[in-house]
């Protein structure tokens, strides 16, 4: 299918900003102002979203992995650090396996919080007949929950028009089958140093992490939600610009 891509600024590594699920490479906006006077920014509508095509018969969450790989590989970036929010930061991991030679880091953006968590399939069910039953209105409270209190409500409508206004059939094939994704053995096999820049609101399970990723390392963001990026942008810019600049040296 088509993949739409936007191509910002130049410097090397270059960063390849991934989005969740329903989301849209709008998404990233602040951080393209933010990192275009330094960086290659590239900015990505995975197929199903945003302007990309929505022609596929299955929906897979590691088929994304190859079509980030196809944009990387056609613009020819030979440094590349992908930034996935959310369901990108799966997305990332599995780019990153397909393109060893390229890649040379991977962030998850409120994302890859926890190896060992296992996901209840009756929650899962439970969530997924929802979202059949009436999509955008589960979808409404589902991206409310997932701001801290105090949010800008503006935002919170502009996130929620954004998502609930995508495919429900894309969205839930997609829910389906991330419930069956494996962290651990994704994160062991990336060759390369893994960093997350998650919100405090949830557990970051580094300790798990490690035991399959032992270049594993980030910082915690308070005050904010799952769309951090776009909360509070200028202190996010300020933290990814800081771990990307001590990308070879974790913390721990």
């Amino acid at each position: 299918v088509p993949i739409a891509y936007t191509v910002a600024g130049s410097g090397s590594p270059a960063l390849v900003f991934i989005h969740g699920w329903m989301c849209d490479q709008t998404f990233w906006a602040a951080q393209v102002e933010g990192f275009r006077e330094s960086k290659t920014v590239v900015t990505i509508d995975l197929p199903g979203h945003g302007l990309s095509g929505m022609e596929r018969e299955t929906w897979p969450v590691l088929a994304f992995g190859a079509d980030v790989q196809a944009v990387v590989e056609h613009l020819d970036l030979s440094e590349v650090v992908l930034i996935g929010h959310s369901m990108g930061g799966p997305v990332a991991l599995e780019s990153a396996r397909l393109m060893p030679d390229r890649v040379i880091g991977v962030f998850g953006i409120d994302s890859l919080q926890d190896a060992d968590l296992d996901w209840d399939p009756e929650q899962t069910k439970a969530l997924t007949t929802a979202f059949e039953n009436d999509f955008v209105g589960t979808c409404g409270q589902f991206v409310a929950s997932m701001f801290a209190e105090g949010a800008d409500p503006l935002l919170i409508e502009q996130v929620n028009v954004a998502m609930c206004d995508g495919s429900p059939e894309i969205g839930i094939a997609l829910m389906r089958d991330f419930g069956d994704y494996e962290l651990g053995p994704a994160l062991a096999t990336v060759d390369v140093p893994v960093r997350f820049l998650n919100s405090g609101l949830w557990a970051t399970n580094v300790e798990a992490n490690r035991r399959y990723q032992p270049n594993f390392d980030g910082e915690l963001m308070g005050g904010v939600g799952h769309f951090l990026m776009m909360e509070k942008p200028e202190e996010f810019n300020e933290l990814l610009g800081e771990i990307l600049s001590n990308l070879d040296n974790p913390a721990h």
